[in-house]
């Protein structure tokens, strides 16, 4: 994922207190999502950082396993009568004085080879990007590839986008809660 964050053309998806929005670049779907976070982004990091902690935070991930530094499996439960999804990333933190970055892409990894358990997400990547707006709020951006793949029907994408961006931000604040 390079220069998505210089893309004009975003369709909206919906405007709340969640703000969802696609692109698609060199043929994947980017999906952005954007929240004010009543919290500091010390807490929301902290959340992001913590890999192993993904099961009990985020509740479609069921599995998390580390095979190396900075290298994570990801298994996702998927709703009934969809293939459950996996993914293999390595990811990298970075940290300024405006901003936290927590970027990751799909790698190959000897300790997780693909099974018939799940479809495997070969090309995910994304990011999360903190800024403080104040002392005690956050703009969170999290932006990922939308690609599904397998059985996922092509006309639900947007649907499970909104799902997504959804889960993801309100499982955040229900563990900062």
């Amino acid at each position: 994922m390079s220069n998505y964050e210089n893309l004009n053309e975003w369709e909206t998806i919906q405007e709340t207190d969640v703000n969802l929005k696609w692109t698609n670049q060199n043929g994947f779907p980017i999906v952005k999502a954007t929240a004010k976070m009543p919290f500091p982004i010390d807490s929301i990091s902290k959340i992001i950082e913590d890999v192993k902690n993904y099961p009990n935070v985020f509740r479609r991930v069921h599995e998390v396993q580390i095979l190396d530094k900075n290298i994570i499996h990801i298994m996702i439960d998927m709703p009934f009568l969809l293939s459950d999804r996996d993914y293999v990333i390595q990811y990298s933190k970075n940290k300024s004085k405006t901003t936290w970055k927590f970027s990751f892409n799909a790698i190959d990894h000897g300790s997780a080879p693909a099974t018939e358990k799940y479809v495997r997400l070969i090309n995910a990547f994304g990011k999360w990007e903190l800024s403080p707006t104040n002392e005690n709020e956050t703009l969170l951006v999290y932006t990922w590839n939308g690609e599904l793949l397998g059985d996922f029907p092509e006309f639900a994408l947007k649907r499970a986008w909104k799902t997504q961006g959804n889960e993801i931000i309100h499982w955040i604040k229900d563990e900062l809660k």
